[in-house]
């Protein structure tokens, strides 16, 4: 990638997942909200407002993170496979993106049923996976912060590789 179109996608994939981890918070938020609270109509509105901030915001965002991380790492030199931190980044972001779209059920059934009973399991259930859910996108974002050395097997092959100059590389490729 051109260093414009570089500098374009990492703002994109900044944004993207910066943004899942505020629209995380903000659902945890209302998780405890929805939990602690004695009266019936603002858990309801607690729950609605949880269903329409994960549809509508951290679903899009946790895609279009996952999207603009292969981006990042396919037109960078870090590569998908070659570190085993964007690797570990990759295998997190897909993960929890797939644990996401099957967590908002019970979130949609807590919105539909909110206010007509007792759901204590099922609110202390997206409480527990909502807090994971911020755990887990802090552990992607050292990841990214801290950069841990190593490469993969595919990694050291192409460090092996000789250059265009017919030297073999004998470093990392640097931020």
């Amino acid at each position: 990638m051109s260093p414009g179109v570089r500098k374009v996608a990492l703002t994109a994939h900044v944004a993207s997942s910066v943004g899942w981890f505020g629209a995380v918070a903000a659902f945890l938020a209302l998780a405890v909200a929805g939990l602690a609270s004695g009266d019936p109509e603002a858990a309801r509105a607690a729950y609605l407002a949880m269903e329409l901030t994960g549809w509508f915001v951290i679903v899009p965002l946790s895609l279009l993170s996952l999207i603009t991380g292969v981006v990042q790492a396919l037109g960078t030199q870090w590569g998908l496979f070659r570190h085993y931190w964007v690797l570990v980044k990759f295998v997190i972001t897909a993960l929890a993106t797939a644990v996401l779209l099957v967590h908002m059920r019970p979130v949609s059934h807590l919105a539909e049923r909110a206010g007509s009973g007792a759901h204590g399991s099922l609110q202390v259930q997206v409480l527990a996976d909502a807090g994971a859910a911020a755990v887990v996108l802090l552990v992607a974002i050292g990841l990214s912060v801290f950069k841990p050395r190593g490469l993969t097997r595919r990694g050291w092959r192409a460090l092996q590789r000789p250059d265009r100059a017919g030297t073999a590389r004998t470093t990392t490729p640097e931020p």
